[in-house]
């Protein structure tokens, strides 16, 4: 029994990581195909931070 927990619980995790994977020829909201000079291609997740207020 717990191994079937394991195993459906890695599957979930894989299925989700799988999700992540980062395509730089398309535009990450509307899907749109990126041009060769395109500026989203060099964005990371990083660039995307919010600094809390105050700071």
């Amino acid at each position: 029994m717990l191994n079937k927990s394991i195993v459906a619980l890695m599957m979930t995790a894989a299925l989700l990581l799988s999700a992540c994977e980062k395509d730089t020829d398309t535009y990450p909201v509307t899907g749109e195909q990126c041009g060769p000079e395109d500026p989203v291609k060099t964005l990371d997740a990083a660039d995307c931070d919010i600094l809390p207020a105050g700071v």
